[in-house]
């Protein structure tokens, strides 16, 4: 199957209310629509994670962050817009209407705009940002390998897209948009 192909099926079954798992900047990644609950819950049993510790939502672009978050002032936005796209995770204020299995119902919510090709092309076939956590059962090292991925979690999801990670040898930083602190290098 051509890359455009399997993008083309995942970002199918992510609007059919799917969870799939997909390369990211550093480790494959779980994901699915932010607004469907259900897939967010089966999401987080597969992980084996509570929703009280919030999600990480992908985005090909600015506005499709729009609806979850409100960006900060001067100067921190300008830090973080100008970390994107890149492999940069920022925790800004969320939208009154973001929903509290994405914010783990905290009043900010974990976000990033990508560079990682494959993922941004697959956020704008589903034309919306996507729930992004690591593949991997909580408290084990994060997935690198497409092989090890399928053996663990193959049968837990609805489709996994394969491709190159993007070639962080980590996960991303993440950076409180309020303050700049940084919560994990």
């Amino acid at each position: 199957m051509t890359h455009a192909l399997a993008i083309g099926r995942a970002a199918r079954t992510l609007r059919g209310g799917g969870v799939i798992a997909y390369p990211t900047e550093a480790v494959f990644g779980l994901g699915c629509l932010p607004r469907r609950r259900a897939a967010v819950m089966r999401l987080l049993a597969i992980k084996r994670r509570s929703w009280r510790k919030g999600l990480i939502l992908i985005a090909a672009d600015l506005t499709q962050l729009a609806p979850y978050v409100v960006l900060p002032p001067e100067p921190q936005r300008g830090a973080v817009l100008a970390s994107w796209p890149g492999p940069h995770t920022w925790i800004l204020a969320a939208r009154p209407r973001t929903p509290r299995w994405i914010t783990g119902g905290r009043p900010a919510v974990a976000v990033r705009v990508t560079a990682h090709p494959g993922v941004r092309e697959l956020c704008r076939r589903v034309g919306d940002a996507l729930v992004s956590t690591s593949a991997n059962l909580s408290r084990r090292p994060p997935h690198r390998r497409l092989l090890h991925l399928r053996r663990d979690l193959g049968r837990e999801v609805d489709y996994v897209l394969a491709g190159e990670l993007g070639g962080a040898e980590r996960p991303t930083t993440i950076r409180d948009g309020r303050t700049g602190q940084v919560l994990r290098p």
